[in-house]
């Protein structure tokens, strides 16, 4: 058996390119979902412009700086997948891109830097717990506040400043067991992904996704040895540091009826396992199995069906849909039925769903200009709703969108699908969740 950390396998050829390109009929479907189009209405910042843009590169035109920045520009969110009409593969063939701009194009020194220090902190759950603490005492200290007013962060770097704003209020966070007992009789043996960003700055999430795979009647097996999935450096054209990751994730569930996943991103880049390895023999059928089991939460409850008796919890909630599980996945309808299933709520939908929150993986931190905006529209949308909780199945849209709701002057509590099905069948206060801003 070949080991998860074995060296990455040479960028492979990609003969359906042309392929992928030519499916582009050029009718415009996808542009007043493509985020970037509609703040901008820049051609070349849509998924048709970048498209022309790949077909140029791909007839030889080389990888120059404005052509690069409308590919960065893209927020991945796959909206444009939904809306085509022709099938067009946008969601492949801006990870190919995205890879030979990490292959062949040469950034500048401080683009790098930024860079670097994200790839070398997010993916690495050890190394966020290492910031916890920190974190934690910089925040309770109040000088987050003071830094934020005094705009050094920004003036030195606007991708440091918007880390720190995007930073939830961190509280304790308490460790899973290896495994979590069905209550009652067994249903099925699932392995749970805790996630990096999931895993130390919303350690809550975890806890009640656990809990409520338990009191539906799954035995819930968390692997210690588990670590990044690999969406952030897939998402980003990283494909070695994915592969890598990846083979490391399918050592990690194999043995498991399912592999529940409480992260959009994530279980959108575990569903691509078998593409991602594909080429490698000693990994390949593996991947596809794994990708194969890989649910989302609300995909998965769906799929069991209910058990546990659902508790009224009178509360209004807005519920977002994450890109990389509405476009990505296709889940829209199963969180929306788990939620409307419990007496007493109340869900709103908001404006414009499909259009992205700014979010995007790491492009928030890269792009926080951009980000900024779409995050201000959201935000907009989200409290037009007059819901009491919003309510989103990703870590990264939850600090988004919060943190814009907090430029308006807003504090509406956030919370995971996961905490919200587990106030109901634990039968708590629903003024714990209104509680729980990030």
């Amino acid at each position: 058996m070949t080991a998860p950390d074995e060296p990455a396998a040479p960028a492979p050829a990609v003969p359906e390119l042309p392929k992928l390109l030519d499916d582009c009929v050029h009718c415009g479907f996808c542009l007043p979902t493509c985020p970037t189009y509609v703040l901008w209405g820049e051609e070349m910042d849509s998924p048709r412009g970048r498209i022309h843009l790949m077909r140029q590169h791909a007839e030889g035109a080389p990888l120059g700086e404005a052509m690069v920045g409308h590919f960065d520009a893209c927020l991945g969110c796959m909206a444009c997948v939904t809306a085509c009409p022709s099938g067009v593969r946008y969601d492949r063939l801006i990870e190919i891109t995205r890879a030979e701009v990490e292959r062949e194009h040469d950034r500048p020194l401080r683009e790098r830097a930024i860079r670097a220090a994200v790839f070398a902190l997010f993916p690495y759950p050890r190394r966020l717990r290492a910031l916890r603490g920190p974190l934690r005492l910089y925040q309770r200290a109040g000088l987050d506040r003071l830094v934020r007013r005094s705009g050094l962060l920004e003036r030195l770097s606007p991708s440091l400043a918007a880390m720190e704003r995007l930073a939830p209020a961190l509280g304790p966070a308490p460790r899973l067991p290896a495994r979590v007992a069905a209550r009652g009789g067994r249903r099925a043996t699932v392995g749970m992904l805790t996630g990096c960003v999931q895993r130390e700055f919303f350690p809550g999430v975890n806890a009640a996704t656990a809990r409520v795979l338990a009191l539906e009647g799954c035995d819930v097996v968390i692997p210690p040895s588990q670590g990044c999935c690999g969406a952030l450096s897939l998402h980003s054209g990283r494909e070695d540091e994915a592969r890598r990751f990846a083979r490391r994730t399918i050592a990690a569930f194999e043995g498991v009826d399912a592999i529940v996943v409480n992260a959009a991103g994530c279980g959108s880049s575990m569903k691509e396992y078998g593409a991602l390895l594909a080429d490698e023999p000693a990994w390949a059928e593996r991947a596809a199995a794994l990708a194969g089991r890989t649910r989302d939460f609300a995909e998965y409850l769906a799929e069991l069906g209910p058990r546990a008796e659902r508790r009224p919890l009178p509360v209004s909630i807005a519920y977002h849909d994450a890109c990389h599980l509405a476009h990505a996945q296709g889940v829209r309808a199963q969180p929306r039925a788990l939620l409307t299933a419990v007496p007493g709520l109340e869900l709103r939908e908001i404006a414009d769903p499909d259009v992205c929150c700014g979010s995007a993986g790491t492009y928030n931190l890269l792009r926080p200009e951009a980000a900024g905006e779409l995050g201000d529209r959201k935000a907009a949308n989200v409290r037009a709703t007059a819901a009491e909780l919003l309510v989103a199945a990703n870590p990264g849209c939850s600090m988004q969108i919060a943190t814009a709701l907090r430029r308006r002057g807003a504090d509406i509590a956030v919370a995971h699908t996961a905490e919200v099905l587990d106030a109901s069948l634990r039968g708590l206060d629903p003024r714990t969740l209104l509680a729980r801003t990030t």
